[in-house]
């Protein structure tokens, strides 16, 4: 089969190539999938600079691409929960990702059915930031119906799902951006929308219950200080700490690099009387199937962006790091 491999880590542009590859083995638990496209992501390209070797060590030559659409091929002895011909999606796991290649075998545990409102180049786009969202919003210690949340950096693929999933769970969702976004997140389920030109969300809010932060850096500290004491901040960007470490099952060794890395991060939270937390995304086919059931359930659309063919997978991942894309890049292979 064609796969696009990347050959070694490095900085762009990247050693990655579309090669002839063998077919992937398919074990007892495993579902043989026939790719008909997958979605490029930042992480795609993180993986390829080795930027997140302390969480999954990845050794080349590595097949890319973390998420994927397609139709299941055929099944290994002991899958129960998928058959041949169906229509499947997911986030492929942490230490068997391959989604840029004709076919990937993947754990049944991962996949979820593909609900009959979305095509494969839209289902391609869902997986990452759909799991991300539910990941995250599983993180907020005693959320409920009328809480509020301000999704960071809502405008972009996380806020098109996290917003909405948010908003399924009765939380008020707050978000800002470029005001031409406006309406669109508002239909998703936005409570409260700031003109990032026209007003600084760190002077016009306060106590507000949670956050979720796709920024890191500066403006994470920045959203702790809108948050109300007692509440959580859970980040995709400010790296993780000793508390992720134990929720991911790491050993000793990491458990303790992680804590003295996210250190900073949770006395940030802890002098305010708050909580910090990272999330890392993992694949689960049944979060992701509940998820996208609630996505279709509200019409969400997905955010398909460009789509082209595996062979070029380069070109991708270099729009990938200049940014500015409406929508998801999708490769077809």
């Amino acid at each position: 089969m064609k796969a696009a491999v990347l050959m070694r880590h490095g900085k762009a542009p990247y050693a990655v190539q579309v090669s002839e590859v063998r077919d992937p083995d398919v074990g007892p638990k495993d579902v043989l999938v026939r790719v008909r496209a997958a979605g490029v992501n930042p992480l795609d390209t993180m993986i390829a600079r080795k930027e997140v070797a302390l969480l999954v060590g990845y050794r080349t030559p590595l097949i890319m691409g973390n998420e994927l659409a397609g139709e299941v091929e055929a099944v290994g002895a002991e899958v129960t929960r998928v058959r041949v011909g169906q229509r499947v999606m997911c986030r492929m796991p942490l230490d068997g990702i391959g989604a840029f290649a004709e076919y990937a075998a993947v754990d049944q545990d991962a996949l979820a059915p593909i609900p009959d409102a979305y095509g494969f180049e839209e289902a391609a786009t869902l997986s990452l930031t759909a799991l991300t969202a539910m990941q995250a919003l599983d993180l907020l210690e005693g959320a409920g119906e009328g809480d509020t949340v301000f999704i960071s950096g809502g405008t972009g693929s996380l806020g098109a799902t996290a917003i909405p999933l948010a908003a399924a769970r009765g939380l008020q969702v707050i978000t800002s951006g470029n005001a031409r976004h406006e309406q669109r997140v508002r239909r998703l389920g936005a409570a409260r929308f700031i003109d990032y030109r026209t007003q600084d969300y760190a002077d016009v809010l306060h106590d507000v219950d949670f956050v979720i932060d796709s920024l890191g850096g500066d403006e994470m500290r920045r959203q702790l200080g809108i948050m109300r004491s007692g509440g959580t901040l859970v980040s995709l960007r400010g790296g993780p700490n000793g508390e992720f470490a134990r929720r991911a099952g790491y050993g000793p060794l990491k458990r303790a690099l992680f804590t003295l890395a996210g250190a900073g991060a949770d006395r940030a939270a802890a002098r305010r009387g708050q909580r910090y937390r990272f999330v890392f995304v993992h694949a689960d086919g049944e979060q992701l199937d509940r998820a996208a059931t609630i996505l279709a359930g509200q019409n969400v659309p997905a955010q398909v962006g460009p789509t082209l063919p595996l062979a070029q997978v380069s070109e991708a991942l270099a729009r990938v790091d200049a940014g500015g894309a409406v929508g998801k890049i999708v490769l077809v292979p």
